[in-house]
């Protein structure tokens, strides 16, 4: 049914303020190494013509990775796209990151010492430095915790950490925040020591923020960064296509028994500075034969049951985050359209609604950050791994960076289909009000009432699965190497607006 919104241009109710940083990204530590990744879909999967080979099950996870070369983060084009983004955060983790070993003396001539799975080099980690320094950002990471640094009976100790974190302080650009490690919810599965349990990771963590506390007062410390809620029962991830009520479905649900938030906090006697958790919208299609209730068909990518996973997790994690952290920041550490890498549509269109609904509907809820996975890695990265041209999802959240400000207010319009309205302050500070509206129906217009002259900017498709996204009917690709296209808006008088099916618009008023 097509929806009237009717804007206000003054008296809205403010909610919150929230981070500057809000929308940040993951470059994953197997990035900075190199090493197994997800493995990157066909044209003709992303386009939707070609399948996907089923998964046997758990021990065909490796089928469905390939391996990378390290990451050039002194690429030129890396690097003015990522600076166009402003301030954000940059997280360097994953599972891998629990398995590294800190070569920073040259020593393992590049072959991982027993017990760890990869190396990092003294020259990846300045390069690392030397991006996040470049590009105005803050850095968070976690540190190792596997066999190689001690068993599960034996507790952790900061012989690695210490190497990772002295060396960035003395680079001049230490470690703004640390979580410990990565879902440690699957405990050996993410990296941990054979026979590592919930009680062992509570032991760990206290030791490890400890250790920051007196050695780098200055760190946040991030944690549980699991795929867990506040309610034992529930591994959050997403909201099974069967339109079931139950949540679940990320990747923790093949591992079988898995540790709740509350065994892995159990106990633990260091205070977070920041609570945090992992969202997925589902399982992508590398693991959809073995986790069929996990994975959404693309043709539901736009519903209302699709869009509402990641404030339903969100809403689900503030309780662990009132109980563990009251009155912290609640950090999504990895955030994306699905687990296992993305889904084949992740690249193009058809995601930019899940992920701008995504920032407009966690802001409304708390303050904090979103890390998207990734920057440049897999079919979930803003820019393609190989040429580093954006995506569509680069291009609307560089837009959500340049409009949508730190004042959240009361839309005064209820979320359903084909008006999805979010309103900040405007981010270029100047008086008024910066509109989010997107119109997530195929095939119904959405009529808006404005009640002044405003700024538009329309973001479209030629079909839900394009590659390339369309601002105010014209083609956002790079002209040059990597100049970015026009991003200027148009005009729209006082009176009635009417939004196309399938569309996301900014109305700065």
């Amino acid at each position: 049914m097509a929806q009237q919104v009717k804007l206000q241009a003054d008296g809205l109710r403010e909610l919150r303020r929230v981070d500057e940083r809000l929308m940040s990204y993951n470059v994953e530590m197997t990035e900075v190494t190199g090493g197994t990744f997800w493995k990157e879909y066909t044209p003709g999967q992303i386009a939707g013509t070609e399948g996907f080979p089923p998964s046997k099950g758990l021990e065909d996870i490796a089928n469905a990775m390939q391996v990378y070369p390290p990451v050039n983060l002194y690429d030129e084009k890396l690097r003015a796209l990522a600076k166009e983004f402003g301030p954000v955060w940059v997280r360097v983790s994953g599972t891998w990151a629990s398995k590294t070993y800190y070569d920073f003396d040259g020593t393992t001539g590049g072959k991982a010492p027993e017990g760890y799975q990869s190396v990092l080099t003294k020259e990846q980690w300045i390069g690392v430095l030397d991006f996040v320094k470049e590009i105005g950002a803050k850095l968070l990471i976690s540190v190792a915790n596997c066999a190689g640094l001690h068993s599960a009976d034996e507790p952790w100790n900061p012989s690695e950490a210490e190497k990772i974190f002295a060396l960035s302080k003395e680079y001049g650009v230490p470690i703004d925040a640390a979580e410990f490690m990565n879902e440690p919810n699957m405990l050996q599965f993410s990296g941990a020591p054979a026979g590592y349990t919930a009680a062992d990771y509570a032991r760990d963590q206290d030791l490890f923020f400890a250790w920051v506390r007196e050695n780098y007062p200055d760190t946040l410390l991030v944690d549980p960064c699991n795929t867990g809620s506040a309610d034992e029962d529930e591994t959050l991830g997403a909201i099974s296509n069967n339109n079931s009520d139950k949540q679940g479905g990320g990747i923790a649900d093949l591992m079988g028994e898995v540790a709740s938030l509350h065994d892995l906090m159990r106990g633990t006697k260091e205070k977070l500075d920041v609570y945090s958790y992992h969202y997925y919208n589902g399982i992508s299609e590398r693991l959809a034969s073995v986790m069929p209730g996990a994975h959404w068909d693309p043709s539901k990518a736009h519903t209302e049951a699709y869009l509402a996973v990641a404030g339903s997790s969100a809403r689900a994690n503030v309780p662990g985050r009132d109980q563990y952290c009251p009155g912290g920041q609640m950090w999504v550490t990895e955030s994306g359209d699905a687990g296992g890498g993305g889904d084949t549509w992740a690249s193009t269109y058809l995601d930019v609604l899940r992920t701008l609904n995504e920032l407009g509907e966690f802001a409304t809820i708390t303050d904090g950050i979103i890390f998207h996975n990734t920057l440049a890695s897999s079919d979930y990265g803003f820019l393609d791994h190989r040429t580093h041209d954006p995506r569509p999802n680069y291009f609307a959240v560089l837009l959500w960076n340049r409009l949508m400000g730190t004042t959240v207010y009361e839309s005064g319009e209820p979320l359903r289909e084909g008006a999805h309205v979010y309103a900040h302050s405007r981010r270029d500070g100047k008086p008024g009000v910066a509109y989010l509206i997107i119109n997530n129906s195929l095939t119904d217009t959405t009529t808006v009432e404005l009640p002044r002259d405003a700024q538009r900017y329309t973001l479209s498709a030629p079909t839900l699965r394009s590659p390339v996204m369309y601002l105010n009917d014209r083609p956002l690709e790079l002209s040059g190497e990597f100049d970015l296209p026009d991003l200027s808006p148009v005009a729209q008088p006082a009176g009635t607006v009417e939004l196309a099916p399938a569309s996301v618009t900014f109305l700065v008023l």
